[in-house]
């Protein structure tokens, strides 16, 4: 099983300790809700008489059957695409449908999965340590599959538990809220997360530089990674925009772009006032024109471009205005 991080390894032995059905793990993105939610069922779920005091143990045969995405008694609830993502299976009837291009996976958690899920919660559980039902990010559910949940969450079967995961808890039900007993998900320390980098394969100075890129969270510089985003990447970003550059980050999807330049704003405006930049060398950054007001502008825009970021009209299209946009804001007089 992959070695947790030691912040993740403490949080779980943390929620292991507590009592209660369901929770719900909240917090940024890139702070490892996945990964927290994922060691909480091991454990749940391990054979081991140690699994509740030190977590799952990674050998017996519910942590191998974990492993490799076949256990009887877990239940997971995503976006077909984030499944495919992740390596989960889908069901066959869904499976079958995009096979045939009958549909494309969904982004949100469909309401067939959680009718399967519920049903699910009702059987008998297949290795006698109980069943668990893991839902990521818990945020994709729409108002028909969160109230579908909310009576077996309110009223659960004897031996099922439930973890539900998100990045948005603001975006649930509060009715889902109310449910669960919630962690917010602590922020590693600068240094252990460093080390924890460098022991993933990054140099020393790499990890602090994307660490710092990414806001302190190190799921999310590992995130940023496999999409190409290298140290270099990162410093010639600002003077790709300022010429707006949209074959930079035509390999990136609109949500990362869109975050990288919120990311160039906000630093952009922390020079205004005189400021520490937050997630760029400040001898990456073009010295702009731009006045606060037209920044301030330019932030708005991203975000509202960010709610639509995930079903994009046309992505070339989006790119391409986002890239345009960049140029003649960091270009533009007062």
């Amino acid at each position: 099983m992959k070695t947790l991080s030691p912040w993740i390894q403490k949080q779980t032995l943390h929620l292991l300790s507590q009592q209660g059905h369901a929770w719900l793990l909240q917090g940024p993105s890139g702070l490892g809700q996945y990964a927290l939610a994922s060691a909480l069922v091991s454990a749940w779920l391990c054979e081991s008489n140690d699994a509740a005091a030190q977590g799952a143990c990674g050998v017996c045969g519910s942590c191998h059957a974990l492993s490799v995405h076949t256990h009887a008694d877990l239940c997971v609830l995503m976006p077909e695409t984030i499944l495919l993502e992740l390596g989960w299976p889908l069901s066959e009837k869904a499976q079958s449908e995009i096979d045939n291009k009958t549909r494309k996976p969904s982004k949100e958690i469909r309401i067939e999965a959680m009718r399967d899920a519920i049903e699910f919660s009702q059987r008998t559980n297949a290795r006698g340590r109980g069943k668990a039902v893991l839902i990521f990010p818990a945020e994709r559910m729409n108002h028909v599959t969160a109230n579908a949940l909310l009576k077996t969450l309110e009223e659960p079967p004897g031996d099922v538990r439930f973890v539900l995961a998100t990045e948005a808890a603001h975006q649930l039900l509060p009715t889902i809220r109310s449910r669960c007993l919630i962690h917010t998900l602590s922020w590693p320390d600068s240094l252990d997360a460093v080390m924890w980098l460098s022991s993933q394969g990054l140099s020393k100075v790499d990890a602090e530089a994307l660490l710092k890129a990414a806001g302190g969270r190190p799921d999310e510089v590992l995130k940023q990674m496999a999409l190409g985003q290298t140290i270099q990447w990162w410093s010639q970003f600002p003077r790709a925009m300022l010429a707006g550059d949209a074959s930079f980050c035509s390999d990136l999807p609109a949500s990362e772009v869109i975050d990288a330049l919120q990311k160039l704003c906000h630093d952009l405006l922390m020079l205004q006032t005189s400021s520490s930049v937050r997630y760029f060398d400040p001898t990456d950054l073009p010295k702009v024109k731009a006045s606060f007001s037209q920044l301030t502008a330019w932030f708005k825009r991203l975000s509202s471009a960010s709610r639509s970021s995930e079903h994009p009209f046309n992505a070339g299209l989006m790119l391409e205005s986002l890239c345009t946009d960049a140029r003649e804001v960091l270009n533009s007089a007062h």
